[in-house]
């Protein structure tokens, strides 16, 4: 989204973005395709470059779409990595230096593991 606005100035942001997530709100994977589609076609005479990014990142935004609904709100977000890479962070820190790269991979590797369980 945020490459996408990066496109339009700031007085049409709002405008651009709340017709975006129109595509984001659909119910099957085939809709949501076709609002993309339907709402980059409405943008492109006013907003061409726009236009383009969309319909080249079609396929790699709404990839999500093929999971179930209930796990799809959990991929929209980089909440979930950000949250990983801090808990990573703070292990790491605790530790300090590590004597070797087989460590720093154990504990690593331990940490995805513990995600992955929960």
């Amino acid at each position: 989204m945020r490459n996408l606005l990066a496109c339009v100035g700031k007085v049409h942001q709002t405008m651009v973005a709340a017709t975006i997530r129109t595509a984001f709100a659909q119910e099957t994977t085939e809709a949501a395709h076709e609002q993309w589609r339907h709402v980059a076609d409405s943008l492109r005479p006013r907003f061409s470059k726009l236009a383009a990014l969309m319909d080249q990142a079609e396929f790699d935004v709404l990839a999500y779409m093929v999971c179930p609904k209930d796990l799809r709100t959990k991929l929209h977000s980089t909440n979930p990595l950000e949250r990983l890479n801090g808990e990573i962070k703070r292990r790491a820190s605790v530790v300090g230096i590590f004597p070797c790269e087989a460590a720093v991979t154990r504990l690593v590797g331990a940490l995805l593991l513990e995600q992955h369980n929960e």
